[in-house]
């Protein structure tokens, strides 16, 4: 695979996927190859298909693979685990891939790889200063990108509102859990984004999640500062944020390694 290619992968709680992207065009190179999430969803059993996922595409030993993971992952240590096993809080999701895959890997939290990608390759088009990326689902996923460096691990969907999660009464889920007509829920989207608006004053919002394709009914009619638009790459947002993400770090890595090789070098007097 070329400097241009990397690969993602997307765990997500009913099926495990990947493919090779292209980064200059943000676009899939193959088909993607999924694979049923296992149950229990434990991180051998993830990690091992994980690795079959990575291994169907051949990658290279110097190909960047990223891979996502429902939930908060700090310094590559998982913390939290929504929809997979909870035996998973505290493994070092980076360390048992790359066991099983044989390949080095770099993780990522899932929201925050689809609001890397929208930021690349989607509606923000690399826009300079604060964007925020909000999936709108069974609950709510954020992602910030403040001059194009991703802010990890917002978790913006669980900020309280009027004393209870703001993804309780605002993710599209609410809408039917709650028996709310498409005012009410509108209604409920506009607080949680004057909320977001007070605290982060983001110069553009994006909206991504499945109801972001039906952005025309709730879009317009909420009033903002910043301008809220759909996302663009849907489904392949995470694949593609993965990838993206992986191919810069291992770019950041480089040149750290390259700029202690050269501090450790000795200077001719």
């Amino acid at each position: 695979m070329s400097k241009h290619i990397a690969l993602g992968v997307d765990i997500g709680g009913s099926g495990i996927k990947g493919a090779p992207v292209n980064l200059k065009k943000g676009e899939f190179l193959h088909d993607r190859h999924r694979i049923p999430t296992p149950q229990p969803a434990t991180p051998d059993a993830v990690a091992r298909v994980v690795a079959q996922v990575i291994a169907a595409f051949e990658p290279s030993k110097k190909t960047p693979v990223g891979v996502t993971f429902p939930g908060v992952v700090q310094n590559g240590i998982v913390k939290t685990a929504a929809n997979v096993d909870d035996s998973w809080i505290g493994t070092d999701l980076r360390k048992i891939i790359r066991d099983y895959a044989g390949h080095d890997v770099h993780v990522l939290n899932d929201a925050d790889a689809a609001g890397y990608a929208e930021f690349l390759y989607g509606g923000a088009h690399k826009r300079e200063g604060v964007v925020l990326m909000t999936t709108l689902g069974t609950g709510i996923g954020t992602a910030l990108i403040v001059d194009g460096v991703l802010v990890p691990n917002t978790e913006l969907g669980h900020l309280q509102i009027d004393g209870a999660d703001a993804e309780e009464f605002a993710a599209e889920s609410a809408r039917e859990r709650h028996n709310l007509t498409d005012d009410q829920w509108i209604a409920k989207l506009q607080r949680y984004y004057t909320e977001m608006e007070k605290l982060l004053w983001p110069d553009l919002i994006i909206v991504g999640g499945g109801v972001s394709k039906e952005h025309d009914m709730f879009l317009p009619k909420l009033r903002l500062r910043a301008p809220i638009i759909p996302a663009e790459l849907f489904n392949s947002a995470g694949i593609v944020g993965a990838a993206a993400y992986a191919a810069a770090r291992v770019k950041a890595e480089e040149a750290h390694t390259k700029k202690q090789a050269k501090k450790s070098t000795p200077q001719d007097v």
